[in-house]
C-alpha cells in the first residue's frame, strides 16, 4: 500500500556554528553535560491534533565517508519531554523505506501512557530521500497513475507493457539522481541517525521502529552497539532475506492473509451476501478482476488498481468492512463506487507524486544484489504464483525495478548482535508483510532479545493499536527497562483482538487508534 502520511511540519534552519551542551539521559553519567553538538533550532510546528510538536533540521554528508563534502538536509520533528526524569531521545521509525517518520513522533508521544512518553524526547525523522528531507527523491511523477497494465503477464504484450514501464523508472531515477543514488541506502539512513543522535547531545538513543524501520533499528545496533540505550523492534524484517526472498516470502504471507478476508466475509453472508464458502468467495473475488482487467471500474480501477485497493486488507483488518462491501456492491449490485472509493482512499498515491516509491526502491536495489537476468525474475515469480496467486505478480513489478537499477548492489548487513542492552521484539504470528520467521530470526540473532508474539494476530504494527497485553510490555520496557523471560521461543505471549464486525453508522465513523496508526506506517516492507 502506498498511502502517504501528511506531513504537519515545515523543516527549520540549523544555526550554524553554534554549539550546545545538553543533558543526555537520566542515569547515563554523573556528569551534567552531554558530549558538544551543534544547536537544532527547534520551531513550534504543532497542528490542533499535534499541538505540541516542533520540527528543525539537520545537515548530514551525502557521503559518510566524506564528511566535508556534498551536504544534504533531513528534517526532524519532536515532542519534547516534560517529566523531570528523562530517559533521552526516543527515535521513532514507520518503515518503507520511504515512510516519513514526522507525524509518528506525535502519534507515539500520543498513544503511549503519558507518565512513559513524557520521560522521552520523542524525536520524528524523514530519513534522507524521504519528505522534507532535501533531496527527496521522485523519479517519475505519476508512475502509479491507473489504469496500468494487468500485473499477472498472461501474454508476451503483457510482460513487454510492465518491463517497459519498470525499466523506465530505473532509467529515470538513474538520469534525475545519479549522483544521489549510490547514498540511498540503509547503512547511510543508520549513520545519518548517529549524527541525529550527536545533533541531540545524546551519548545513546532509544529507537522504536515498525517494519522495515526493524531492519534500520537492527543495523544501528549494529554498527553503533554501544550507542543503543533502548531497542524497541515491531513487525520484524527477516534480515537474512534482504530484499529478494523476502519479497517472495510475503507472497504466500499475503495469499494467506486474502483468504482470511474471504472467510470473514463468509462468517456475514447476511450482511454482504456474497456466500458462505469462502473458496466460492474467493472465486467471484478472482472473477471481479477478470473483469475489471476488460472495463475498469470509473476509469481507474483495473485489475493491478484492484490488487492495490485490497493489499492493505492484508497488513491491517480493520479494513476488511470496507473492502467487503466495496466488493459486495460491485458483485451484487454493478456499482463500481464504492470500489472506486476504496481505491482513491487505500491505494492511490496522493497528488504530491511518489517520494516514498522512489526511496523505496532506491534503498531496497542499493542495499543487496537482486537477480538481474529477468529469466530469473520470471521463473521464481511464476512458480510462488501457483500456490499464491494474490499479489505475487503485483509485488514482483513493484520491485522490478531492481533488476535494472543503475547502481551496483551493497552486500547486507549482518546484524547478530552480542553487545546490546535487553531489546524488546513484538510480532504477529500471521503478519503477511512481515512473516512471523523474521521476528522469530532476529529474537535468536540478538543475544539476550526478548520476543512478545501475538497469538493469532494478522496485523502489521502491532503495539499502539489498542492490544492492552502488548502495550503493558512496551511501557514496562520504556519505563525501566524491563521484559519479560519465558523459556520457549517466545518469552510472552499475548492474544490477538477479535476480528472486526461489518460496519454500522457508527463504526464507520469512529477512527480507531490502530487505523491511524496504519495509516503513518510504510507500507510493502
Amino acid at each position: 500500500m502506498r498511502k502517504r502520511a501528511a506531513v504537519l511540519c515545515g523543516a527549520a534552519v540549523v544555526v550554524a556554528g553554534s554549539v550546545t551542551a545538553v543533558p543526555a539521559e537520566a542515569g547515563a553519567s554523573t556528569s551534567p553535560h552531554s558530549p558538544q553538538a551543534v544547536a537544532l533550532a527547534w520551531k513550534k510546528c504543532g497542528t490542533d491534533d499535534h499541538p505540541t510538536l516542533q520540527c528543525a533540521s539537520l545537515k548530514v554528508p551525502l557521503d559518510h565517508a566524506n564528511p566535508r563534502g556534498r551536504q544534504i538536509t533531513l528534517a526532524l520533528s519532536r515532542v519534547p519531554h516534560t517529566a523531570k526524569t528523562y530517559q533521552g531521545p526516543l527515535l521513532v521509525n514507520p518503515g518503507g523505506p520511504g515512510g516519513s517518520g514526522l507525524t509518528l513522533a506525535a502519534f507515539v508521544a500520543g498513544a503511549l501512557p503519558k507518565a512513559v512518553a513524557s520521560q522521552y524526547d520523542v524525536i520524528g525523522f524523514d530519513p534522507r530521500g524521504v519528505g522534507r528531507s532535501k533531496p527527496a527523491l521522485d523519479c517519475k511523477p505519476g508512475y502509479f497513475n491507473p489504469v496500468r497494465p494487468d500485473s499477472v503477464p498472461v501474454t508476451p504484450a503483457i510482460e513487454k507493457a510492465n518491463l517497459k514501464r519498470v525499466e523506465a523508472f530505473a532509467a529515470a531515477c538513474g538520469r534525475k539522481y545519479a549522483s544521489v543514488l549510490p547514498y540511498i541506502d540503509t547503512v547511510s539512513a543508520v549513520q545519518d541517525m548517529d549524527s541525529i543522535r550527536k545533533a541531540l547531545g545524546a551519548r545513546r538513543i532509544n529507537y522504536f521502529g515498525y517494519s522495515y524501520g526493524t531492519y534500520l533499528g537492527a543495523v544501528y545496533a549494529k554498527l553503533f552497539p554501544h550507542q543503543v540505550r533502548r531497542l524497541v523492534l515491531d513487525s520484524i524484517v527477516d534480515p537474512t532475506g534482504v530484499w529478494y526472498e523476502d519479497n517472495l516470502g510475503q507472497d504466500y504471507a499475503f495469499n494467506d492473509r486474502h483468504r482470511a478476508l474471504m472467510t470473514w466475509i463468509a462468517k456475514y453472508d447476511g450482511t454482504y451476501k456474497l456466500g458462505t464458502d469462502p473458496e466460492r468467495i474467493e472465486a467471484k473475488w478472482y472473477a471481479m478482476r477478470a473483469a475489471l482487467a476488460r472495463k475498469p471500474a470509473g476509469g481507474k480501477v483495473g485489475a493491478s488498481e484492484l490488487e492495490d485497493t485490497f493489499m492493505p486488507g492484508g497488513y491491517y483488518n480493520g479494513y476488511w468492512p470496507y473492502l467487503a462491501e466495496a466488493f459486495s456492491a460491485y458483485v451484487n449490485k454493478k456499482n463500481a463506487g464504492p470500489l472506486v472509493e476504496a481505491y482513491e482512499n487505500f491505494a492511490a498515491v496522493d497528488a504530491s507524486g511518489d517520494n516514498g516509491y522512489s526511496v523505496y526502491t532506491a534503498v531496497q536495489c542499493r542495499d543487496s544484489s537482486w537477480p538481474r537476468d529477468w529469466r530469473q525474475w520470471r521463473k521464481d515469480n511464476w512458480a510462488v504464483h501457483e500456490e499464491a496467486p494474490f499479489m505475487t505478480w503485483s509485488n514482483a513489478w513493484y520491485n522490478a525495478p531492481c533488476a535494472f537499477w543503475p547502481t551496483d548492489s551493497l552486500k547486507p548487513v549482518n546484524i547478530a548482535n552480542g553487545k546490546l542492552p535487553p531489546v524488546l521484539l513484538f510480532q504477529a504470528t500471521n503478519d503477511a508483510a512481515t512473516p512471523y520467521q523474521g521476528g522469530a530470526t532476529v529474537h535468536r540473532l540478538l543475544a539476550g532479545s526478548s520476543l512478545v508474539v501475538e497469538q493469532g494476530g494478522g496485523n502489521h504494527g502491532i503495539t499502539l493499536s489498542g492490544n492492552a497485553c502488548l502495550d503493558k510490555h512496551l511501557a514496562a520496557y520504556l519505563t525501566d527497562g524491563r521484559v519479560p523471560r519465558g523459556h520457549g521461543e517466545a518469552d510472552a505471549v499475548c492474544k490477538a483482538l477479535p476480528d472486526p464486525k461489518p460496519l454500522t453508522a457508527k463504526a464507520a465513523s469512529t477512527s480507531s487508534r490502530g487505523a491511524t496508526l496504519h495509516g503513518l506506517l510504510g507500507f510493502r516492507g
